[in-house]
């Protein structure tokens, strides 16, 4: 039996049907037989995961693992860290159910019910939010499951709620930036909010970590004496999620209960203002406003500044690329204050910021590369414009390496004043591995629209694989290179292995 067009089912089934085609085309690219590498590579990829994952917790596991106060404060403080990539995935996506289009005028012309498109897109994002944090988590239940006790399997009834309550907050913190600033200022401030929630519970927890004990390891902090004697004993209500993830069935169902009727509630409040305020939304970047005209704006400028500038233009204004960017950016920030706390105490404790350093340097570059060369929403014009292809690439890789270096040139300037022999081999192979990443997004270019950045990785599973590896090698040599190991040539050796295979792999010879 057909559901009636316009019912809660109808709309589901909708957004089932496109979710599982837009999943498809991301996984595929148009040809089906990317399908069947994608599942053998994220096989042996998940295979792998739970293999570490059981190297770390069969010795623990050993031993037995009680519900006791130190076993209640590790699981919260890991969960929490799961809960801010929740809320973090949860507020951009809530954002996009406002923001995207797509089919949304349409359906919001017809005589369907706005309420129940926001309740099924809503649930949708919940859905995909516990969906991805379960699978990020399951390689540690599972062996979990196995060394301790299959109890540990309620954590897959946990996850789901969590990810409600995490959908909730983010409605909730929509709602209020609508309200206090507008539908033009709200998408760009919830994605700089994205990228913080994203990774400021990680970089708080190792900021304490780096204050407190001196150590880059967030984990210190969890099995703190100090912080353990300051918090409640373990038949608070503050553990009741974490005794929930345990298998205690009494905490669990209030836990479950709660968090899932905050989702309710929130669907509930906010549904009737959805159709008002995603028309408010569209109508952002439609008024016309007056402009001042400089007709000196190009006057003592060259091509390649032009160029230049626009690429710059374009990261600064794009709300969408905001939270992408920044959340690479944020992670650099415990290495800086590892710097700033150890100043002067010797190279030795900055072993560990090199490899965080090189293998950042390569991120960024790489997801501003992609950005410059291939998602390029004027490719046409600027390949039709009286400038020579090769200026054109050489602007475009010029205004991504400013970039990098712009970031890492005080991080490197805090190293050198402990140890200039660590910053001279951390700029190396920073630069090294910025420089991998953007020719291997140049030998893998394909125009696309600037809108398609989260599946640049998807986009080439080469270009995704060279580039991870180049980081990472190149990471590896800068680790070995400024402790003085002669291993680091191999390293070296390794990635330009790497970076060799690719070209050869690469459409683009060029």
């Amino acid at each position: 039996m057909m559901a009636p067009p316009g019912s809660l089912l109808w709309f589901a089934r909708h957004e089932l049907r496109l979710a599982w085609r837009d999943w498809l085309a991301m996984m595929t690219g148009g040809r089906r037989v990317r399908l069947f590498g994608f599942l053998f590579g994220g096989l042996a990829i998940y295979a792998l995961l739970h293999f570490i994952a059981a190297a770390i917790i069969a010795p623990a596991a050993a031993n037995g693992i009680a519900a006791d106060k130190p076993t209640l404060v590790m699981v919260t403080g890991i969960g929490l860290l799961f809960f801010s990539v929740m809320l973090s995935q949860a507020l951009e996506s809530i954002t996009r159910v406002y923001y995207s289009r797509s089919d949304l005028d349409l359906i919001l012309s017809s005589p369907a019910s706005t309420r129940s498109l926001f309740a099924v897109r809503t649930g949708a994002v919940a859905l995909s939010t516990a969906l991805l944090s379960a699978l990020l988590a399951s390689p540690i239940i599972n062996m979990l499951a196995f060394f301790a006790g299959y109890h540990w399997l309620w954590a897959y009834l946990v996850l789901p709620a969590c990810s409600a309550l995490a959908v909730a907050i983010a409605m909730a913190l929509t709602m209020g930036l609508f309200r206090l600033v507008g539908p033009k200022r709200t998408r760009l401030i919830a994605q700089i909010l994205a990228a913080i929630v994203g990774a400021g519970f990680v970089i708080g927890i190792q900021a304490v970590a780096i204050l407190s004990f001196n150590s880059y390891s967030r984990f210190a902090l969890f099995s703190s004496p100090d912080l353990l004697a300051a918090l409640p004993s373990p038949d608070h209500w503050l553990w009741l999620p974490a005794r929930a993830v345990l298998g205690d069935a009494v905490s669990a169902v209030p836990v479950i209960a709660a968090f899932l009727g905050a989702l309710a509630l929130a669907m509930l409040f906010f549904s009737p203002s959805y159709g008002r305020l995603a028309v408010a939304a569209a109508s952002v970047g439609q008024s016309t406003r007056h402009r001042t005209r400089t007709g000196t704006y190009f006057t003592g400028r060259s091509q390649a500044q032009v160029l230049r500038h626009k690429e710059w233009r374009l990261l600064q204004r794009d709300p969408w690329l905001l939270s992408q960017t920044l959340m690479q950016m944020l992670y650099l920030l415990p290495p800086a204050l590892l710097l700033w706390v150890n100043y002067g105490e010797g190279a030795g404790a900055f072993i560990v910021i090199v490899p965080v350093l090189v293998m950042a340097s390569g991120q960024l570059a790489g997801g501003l590369a992609w950005l410059a060369l291939s998602g390029e929403d004027a490719y046409d014009l600027v390949a039709t414009a009286p400038i020579p292809a090769q200026s054109i690439l050489r602007a475009k890789i010029e205004a991504v390496l400013v970039v990098v270096a712009a970031v890492l040139a005080p991080l490197l300037a805090l190293l050198a004043l402990n140890s200039w022999t660590m910053a001279l081999a951390t700029g190396l192979c920073a630069i090294l591995s910025a420089a991998s990443a953007t020719a291997i997004q140049v030998w893998f270019r394909i125009p696309m629209r600037r809108a398609m950045f989260r599946r640049r990785q998807v986009a080439s599973r080469a270009a995704t694989i060279s580039e991870a590896f180049a980081s990472i090698t190149w990471a590896g040599t800068g680790a070995l290179l400024s402790v003085g190991s002669w291993v680091a040539g191999l390293t070296a050796i390794i990635a330009l292995v790497v970076l060799g295979i690719s070209r050869s792999l690469s459409p683009h010879r060029s």
